[in-house]
């Protein structure tokens, strides 16, 4: 999984007009004209949501938050709207075929985002995952090298209770309007803003950049900050959020309980996995691969000689203390570790190797115990940070070895280092395509890239290979329990219980993994998806191709062209299966 503060909806919900002196004289061609909305679009989109952009190393706007107030989301809506239009004067038949493609995909991206508006879901404008008391996590992401740097972050610090104040004005109308989450999720939330509460500022979060540097007069002074602005405007949100939001978050979960809600589940189901696939289609298939994936289970319990039921194994394998490290510090080294082991095979699968390298970091213990096991965030546009693949050491003994192959291949490498690095090395696409945030195709191939264990010499132990099994359950369960809560009107517990009789993770794990699928309803559908589209695509070139088939090659055109629709990436595949094979 990809952690974004910015998440891919957000993203989505951001592309907007440029305004209309942008637009390109009337002597330009359509090409001219089409890649000059794209780069309006994107410095557009860049100030619009400024933490992303200095994220991405862009620091035009480092002094600045997002205005998240309610009118500035109509804007934004009118914006889209407006680009939309604009966008429609291009001639697309003029255009070439990679022109068409963008044209396309840059439709597409407004299309829904004005969609996700029309539903209201922006209201939702925080959960346990993530949001206005997690802020401090910004500056993780930041270059601290020049006065200027943390002069911006001062200006941001001082800035810091109006964005607050619209957080609140977004959520109450969120309440007016009844898009609220489930009570069950939210109820995580005061402690996370606990964090922020300290005493002493510089043991405040929002401080850690500040620590060391500077004068005395500058940590005074910036100390005095916090404490005058960050903290007072997050004890108003604290007091609005227990006395105000808390109470009028929904006693049950699932999706189904906002206005329009199934309409609106079905519109997620569409745009994470990219498909027209229906909830109920989506049940069935996920039902299916659980049957597929028990019947693979069994047979390793029989491999490695276990007597016993499934149940009796997957309590086994969550219990006993050989598959546990005692410390997170040991849990650490030992992914490190993997990772060598895993960099220097990849060439064996791998025609181009990213050049963007990637590191090994924990989770921020403030957050991990409200978060998965693992995550990966994307380096900087302009190379200035790496790629990071991020660690939860929260209870180590929760945490088994038996996992850790399976999760590296899929949040580190070949997975989604390689290919958001790929992505961001596409220079001749415009941003918004080495940016896009179709997650069938990003988790379907950070999916598809735990099964390359087996190719790289990665699972000859049966218990690994058993994670891998278990790995590729929890998305195949994903099917069932997030149509469950949100289109079946599944409990919550009924949700948790279902994940533990088909799959062996910790119960910690699969509570954090449920509450993730309630507070984002149809994401967790993508990955299952997603895999089962690109290892399709290979058995077809695969058939197709018989001895001229390279699997290095193939890996190149599935990440050549950055995230795209599932039915994009099939026609590009087509098209390299008709060359190659002509």
């Amino acid at each position: 999984m990809i952690r974004r503060i910015a998440s891919i909806t957000g993203i989505l919900l951001l592309l907007a007009a440029a305004p209309a002196s942008a637009e390109p004289p009337t002597p330009y061609s359509p090409a001219a004209r089409l890649h000059a909305l794209f780069d309006a679009e994107w410095d557009w989109t860049m100030q619009e949501n400024p933490t992303w952009a200095s994220s991405l190393g862009d620091r035009r706007w480092n002094d600045r938050w997002p205005d998240v107030s309610p009118a500035a989301h109509e804007r934004r809506q009118a914006h889209r709207k407006a680009t939309l239009e604009q966008l429609q004067t291009v001639d697309r038949a003029a255009l070439s075929p990679a022109d068409q493609l963008n044209y396309d995909l840059f439709q597409d991206q407004l299309s829904r985002a004005i969609e996700d508006f029309e539903f209201g879901w922006p209201l939702s404008a925080l959960n346990q995952r993530g949001g206005i008391q997690t802020e401090y996590e910004l500056a993780d992401r930041l270059r601290f090298e020049t006065l200027q740097d943390y002069l911006d972050y001062e200006w941001r610090l001082a800035a810091f209770p109006v964005y607050v104040d619209q957080t609140i004005e977004l959520m109450r109308e969120g309440i007016r309007r009844g898009i609220v989450h489930p009570k069950i999720i939210m109820q995580r939330v005061p402690g996370q803003i606990a964090q922020v509460l300290t005493d002493d500022p510089t043991a405040n979060p929002f401080f850690k950049p500040f620590a060391g540097q500077g004068s005395a007069a500058d940590l005074q002074r910036r100390a005095e900050l916090i404490e005058r602005h960050v903290v007072p405007a997050m004890r108003k949100f604290k007091q609005f959020f227990e006395e105000e939001y808390l109470p009028a978050c929904l006693d049950n979960v699932g999706i189904w309980q906002l206005p329009r809600g199934d309409r609106m589940y079905s519109h997620f189901a569409r745009r994470y996995t990219t498909t027209r696939l229906t909830p109920d289609e989506i049940h069935e298939l996920g039902l299916r691969e659980v049957a597929r994936i028990s019947a693979e289970m069994d047979q390793v319990m029989k491999e490695v000689g276990f007597q016993g039921t499934r149940p009796e194994f997957f309590h086994f394998l969550r219990t006993d203390p050989r598959f546990f490290y005692r410390t997170g510090e040991e849990l650490l080294a030992a992914t490190r570790a993997l990772c060598k082991t895993i960099d220097p095979k990849l060439v064996k699968l791998f025609k181009t190797i990213p050049r963007m390298p990637y590191g090994v970091e924990p989770i921020p213990m403030e957050f991990a115990p409200d978060t998965t096991t693992a995550y990966y965030q994307g380096p900087a546009l302009d190379g200035s940070r790496a790629g990071t693949y991020y660690v939860n050491l929260y209870k180590p003994e929760t945490r088994p070895r038996w996992e850790m192959v399976a999760l590296s291949l899929h949040e580190a490498v070949p997975g989604h280092h390689f290919q958001i690095s790929r992505a961001l090395e596409l220079g001749e696409m415009p941003k918004f395509r080495r940016h896009a945030g179709y997650t069938a195709y990003i988790e379907g191939w950070a999916l598809y890239c735990e099964s390359l264990g087996e190719e790289l010499g990665l699972y000859a132990d049966p218990y690994d290979r058993f994670g891998k099994l278990t790995y590729e359950m929890w998305r195949a369960v994903r099917l069932v329990v997030d149509t469950g809560i949100h289109h079946k009107r599944w409990s919550r517990q009924q949700a948790i219980d279902y994940f533990l009789a088909h799959a062996p993770k910790s119960e910690l794990d699969i509570v954090n993994e449920i509450d993730r699928y309630i507070a984002w309803p149809g994401q967790a559908l993508a990955y299952k998806i997603g895999e089962l589209k690109i290892r399709e695509l290979r058995t077809r070139a695969e058939t197709a191709l018989g001895s001229r088939f390279d699997i290095r090659q193939f890996h190149d055109v599935i990440l050549g062209s950055g995230a795209v629709p599932l039915d994009a990436l099939e026609r590009i595949v087509e098209d390299w299966i008709v060359r190659t094979g002509s």
